[in-house]
């Protein structure tokens, strides 16, 4: 197991994923984002879904904003719909995944 250079917690399973970033040769760089799994039906992916407050100027009050980001889930990270996980940027492994998940926040 390669070390990816985040402060995270290895996951304590191995898989022969070739794009995983612990057990593979993907690099992860750019932007760290926390949020909710909030979609696991596709294969290898986790929709993640990001909720953040916008201010609007002409009432003076914040609205709540929500983002979903696809991101290629490892098979050795064992994450289930509803867990607050962490995810990092990547190359574009698709057309719409550029995000990875990196870890499992307890």
């Amino acid at each position: 197991m390669k070390s990816i250079g985040l402060d995270v917690k290895p996951p304590s399973k191995s898989c022969d994923d070739p794009i995983c970033p612990f057990h593979g040769s993907l690099s992860v760089r750019g932007r760290i984002l926390r949020g909710r799994a909030a979609s696991l039906k596709a294969k290898n992916l986790a929709v993640v879904e990001r909720e953040y407050l916008h201010y609007v100027p002409k009432y003076m009050r914040y609205e709540k904003r929500s983002s979903r980001i696809g991101a290629h889930l490892p098979p050795c990270l064992d994450v289930s719909e509803g867990d607050q996980v962490t995810i990092a940027e990547c190359r574009p492994l698709s057309k719409t995944v550029a995000f990875v998940v990196v870890e499992k926040v307890t």
